[in-house]
């Protein structure tokens, strides 16, 4: 997803440029299928292994290659590098835990780092830590962060508006890309907002496909009132609960809500990108675990749009706050789009520097 903006500028100023998307995942292959369609070739990434490699290569015949975030693949770069295959890192992030790792194999790390054209770093921090970890200082940009670029689907606002009014006049709570153990932290704190406000609707969106049916089953189990999304079917004014069990809606549910909550922040496994409801003026709730995303929490939160919470009682009491103060709530959304549209630009200083072939 951090990769759209950048593939659709590329696609905006050269039209006739072919690009091959790889990704590691069946859910990332099927999310990147519903956005590209046939406009981009589409494949798995291949083992990291020379021969792997070379042979991929082989077939690609690259001009150049862009590596989102935090991927160091060795061999990978180190054919490039012996096949003059120019490597540009694009939102490139370095953890405190793998500059530590890396320091420690010295050979592996300094191998890297000759591979590599331009590191595009997403905040300062992040160029700190690569220039302790040996990047010359002349094959390093701070672009930042090329998710504030987020590019939403023409029309999904008023698509998510339009949806919301099937519901009826209800408060509307989604929470998104959840994990293993999340949702029923999410539930507990559900069961409190009904206790307060019975007509409440909970979007419950898993972040993986996979779990869906387990997700469906849970719902089952403390006997809620639920809709899949799958099925097409109303959601009708006793529905307590519309599951998200398709792909590519995502923004479509945000649209369609009065409060976000992000997962993978209440279980620890980092936190995901909170500024897609943030670009569509829906205000943020996330837990303590947002080691992946700590700049944009940190300056959504300094705007007042969002909330963290450290467990289900607290979620319910952020969510309760901004059902019953609709100024607050709005003006909490109005931030969190004035924080997106202030951080935008990474994505044409990127495709600028690629294109003008700079520096070297």
């Amino acid at each position: 997803m951090a990769a759209v903006p950048l593939i659709r500028k590329f696609q905006k100023r050269f039209p006739a440029l072919p690009i091959t998307l790889t990704s590691t995942t069946p859910t990332g292959y099927q999310t990147a299928k519903n956005i590209f369609k046939d406009t981009v070739l589409q494949v798995y990434f291949p083992y990291d292994l020379a021969w792997c490699i070379k042979q991929f290569l082989k077939r690609v015949r690259p001009t150049i290659l862009i590596v989102m975030e935090k991927e160091l693949w060795l061999n990978c770069f180190w054919v490039c590098r012996q096949q003059k295959i120019p490597v540009f890192i694009a939102n490139g992030a370095l953890s405190l835990h793998s500059l530590k790792r890396y320091q420690w194999f010295s050979r592996i790390k300094q191998q890297i780092l000759q591979c590599i054209t331009v590191v595009f770093a997403k905040s300062e921090t992040d160029a700190t830590r690569f220039l302790a970890l040996g990047l010359e200082r002349n094959h390093l940009i701070v672009a930042g962060n090329v998710k504030f670029d987020v590019a939403l689907k023409e029309g999904v606002e008023i698509a998510g508006k339009q949806y919301r009014e099937t519901f009826g006049n209800r408060p509307v709570f989604i929470a998104a890309s959840t994990h293993a153990g999340e949702e029923e932290l999410v539930l507990l704190g559900f069961k409190q907002i009904l206790e307060q406000q019975p007509d409440a609707l909970l979007i419950l969106v898993p972040r993986h496909p996979e779990r869906f049916s387990t997700v469906a089953e849970l719902l089952a189990q403390q006997k809620y009132t639920v809709v899949k999304r799958s099925s097409r079917f109303s959601v009708a004014p006793g529905t307590q609960v519309l599951l998200g069990d398709t792909m590519g809606e995502l923004a479509l549910f945000y649209a369609a809500a009065d409060v976000a909550f992000v997962g993978g922040s209440l279980v620890p496994v980092g936190g995901h990108n909170a500024l897609e409801p943030a670009a569509l003026s829906v205000p943020v709730i996330m837990g303590p675990y947002v080691d992946n995303c700590l700049e944009i929490t940190k300056r959504l939160a300094d705007a007042g749009a969002l909330i963290q919470v450290s467990d289900s009682d607290a979620l319910a009491k952020a969510v309760l706050h901004w059902f019953v103060n609709p100024v607050d709530r709005t003006q909490a959304g109005i931030c969190a789009k004035k924080v997106v549209e202030k951080n935008r630009g990474a994505v044409k200083q990127i495709v600028d520097v690629i294109m003008r072939g700079e520096p070297r």
